[in-house]
């Protein structure tokens, strides 16, 4: 993200703001700046003094106020990071007074992950005009792959599409699982390899035979036989495999698949940006769209609704296994 590069630029050229404000839905992205103020501001001897590091659910705005308007010993500014300050999500307006005028020697940085302030109020305006707020946001599935790709380029790796897309899959849209993931991909693997679906399975223990990826990829081909291995493969490991994760994943493809059936402009590129998918997966849709006409489409996401109320337990006395099985018969009848 530019706005994340741009506020580590200023931070390592000495534009340092008295109060960043991170907040939002994405935590990965908080953690980041964060953590590299804790670490970059202050040299190593002047963090003893300097450095402190508060929880918002032991702290008070009144603590927090105190700590910020005390002056460095020895160094040119001190550092004060409140983490988890989304529980003082209450009080956070209390913060204005403070906001208004900031003690330019003390760096406050408040971690406010999953909440934001409100556009409107005092201490949103406040923070603008003397610091620096930054809005962390959650990324689309549709983006996580390029994330993906992004992440391991910089770091002289590649990634093949379905091994990124197998990591989608298997750990959602959570940054922070991802990187973490990736970190040991990193570790074991020497620089420039091109990271495939075998080294998915073998480090990180994600099945690259019995996963949903590819059990899209079966029912989109009407492969019967490969479908049915992989949902009882799914059956004996219902823990790797949750039944609302199969149904979401498998309503999000037929949802795709009826835009695919209206759209006009049926060329590879424009399909691609409509779908939100990888121009490498866009062949799947053509020939899904082959066996599944628009009516049959319809009715499958009919069927997968189904299937979703009667894994909630609502007017059916079925096994996950069972409802699977039926919804896989009815998809591809």
């Amino acid at each position: 993200m530019n706005e994340i590069r741009t506020i580590v630029s200023d931070i390592k050229n000495g534009n340092i703001k008295p109060i960043y404000f991170l907040m939002g839905d994405e935590p990965y992205y908080i953690d980041k700046i964060s953590d590299f103020i804790e670490e970059n501001i202050l040299d190593e001897a002047e963090k003893g003094f300097n450095q402190q590091v508060m929880y918002g659910r032991d702290a008070s705005i009144e603590d927090i106020i105190s700590a910020a308007k005390r002056y460095p010993m020895m160094a040119e500014r001190q550092v004060l990071i409140v983490k988890e300050a989304q529980d003082l999500s209450r009080t956070i307006e209390k913060l204005v007074s403070y906001a208004e005028n900031p003690q330019l020697t003390t760096v406050l940085v408040l971690n406010y992950k999953y909440k934001k302030l409100d556009k409107r109020k005092k201490l949103h305006k406040a923070i603008v005009k003397s610091g620096l707020i930054f809005e962390s946001k959650k990324l689309y599935e549709n983006q996580v792959a390029d994330w993906i790709r992004r992440v391991l380029s910089g770091q002289k790796y590649q990634i093949e599409p379905k091994a990124a897309q197998m990591l989608v899959e298997f750990l959602g849209t959570d940054l922070s699982k991802i990187a973490n993931e990736l970190s040991k991909l990193m570790l074991i693997l020497p620089k420039e390899t091109i990271i495939n679906d075998h080294h998915i399975e073998e480090n990180i223990g994600i099945s690259k035979d019995y996963n949903n990826f590819e059990l899209r990829k079966a029912v989109g081909e009407k492969n019967i036989i490969k479908a049915n291995r992989i949902i009882n493969y799914f059956s004996e490991n219902p823990r790797n495999n949750p039944l609302v994760m199969t149904i979401s994943l498998l309503n999000g493809f037929f949802t795709q698949l009826l835009m695919f059936h209206g759209l006009q402009d049926k060329s590879k590129s424009s399909v691609a940006k409509s779908l939100g998918v990888s121009p490498y997966f866009v062949d799947e849709y053509f020939l899904a769209a082959r066996n599944y006409p628009m009516r049959k489409v319809a009715q499958n996401i009919a069927f997968l609704r189904d299937a979703d109320v009667k894994s909630k337990g609502v007017g059916a006395n079925q096994s996950n296994k069972d409802i699977l099985k039926e919804l896989l018969f009815k998809i591809l009848h």
